[in-house]
């Protein structure tokens, strides 16, 4: 009769040790604190490349006819390009392509398009008027671009992240201060960013001027969400 008495004794001595470890360990930790901000930077530049398209589209009755008119137009305006001093390297094919063409009421193949452009980078900017217009004079039909950019933007993104981080801080720092709390670490940073998109020029006809192209400044652009602790 003395062993349920021991059995019970120790299970005791158990439940009370769990019910101890338990207690400790609902203890709440100080509440964190934090100001999450968006910071942004931007750095000017006045660019230094320019990079061009150049598309020839034809016409003809049958499909083989369109795309050897549109091969012979299209290496005119690639030779057009190199007579310039632009090397065969700095010419890529962007785009080849054959489309049907209908009727108006869609019942009849009545020829086909032939597409093919060609795109390039120029280094010197007082260039661009003039390659488009000599290009333009060799058989292109569309132009896009010019897309006016810098050969270092890396180097000039990385000093919009510097000064879209400052100006994080700064916001930081004035939120915390009218709240009174205290800046103290950043916990976390993520950043967005989104290339300035080419401004499309339509092709002109050829005159005794040349196409004028302004390089303006350009914006070189970054943003921060940043989190800071506070206390």
């Amino acid at each position: 009769m003395r062993l349920p008495v021991v059995t019970f004794a120790v299970g005791a001595v158990l439940l009370l040790g769990a019910a101890g470890a338990g207690g400790a360990s609902t203890a709440t930790p100080a509440a964190q604190h934090s100001i999450v901000v968006v910071g942004n930077g931007s750095v000017s530049a006045v660019p230094d490349r320019a990079q061009v398209s150049f598309g020839v589209v034809t016409d003809a009755k049958t499909a083989s006819a369109a795309l050897r008119a549109n091969a012979t137009e299209m290496a005119k305006v690639i030779a057009a390009l190199k007579g310039q001093g632009i090397a065969a390297a700095d010419i890529r094919t962007d785009l080849v392509s054959l489309t049907t063409r209908y009727s108006p009421n869609g019942d009849a193949v009545v020829g086909y398009e032939a597409t093919n452009s060609v795109s390039t980078t120029l280094r010197k900017l007082d260039r661009v008027g003039p390659t488009i217009d000599v290009a333009v004079g060799a058989g292109a039909n569309q132009v896009a671009g010019p897309n006016l950019v810098r050969a270092d933007a890396t180097g000039l993104y990385r000093s919009a992240l510097r000064a879209a981080i400052a100006n994080a801080r700064a916001k930081a720092r004035t939120i915390a201060g009218a709240s009174g709390l205290h800046i103290r670490r950043i916990t976390d940073v993520s950043e967005t960013s989104a290339a300035p998109a080419p401004t499309p020029l339509a092709a002109k006809a050829g005159t005794d001027t040349s196409t004028p192209v302004e390089p303006g400044t350009t914006q070189v652009e970054a943003t921060v969400t940043v989190t800071f602790s506070v206390g």
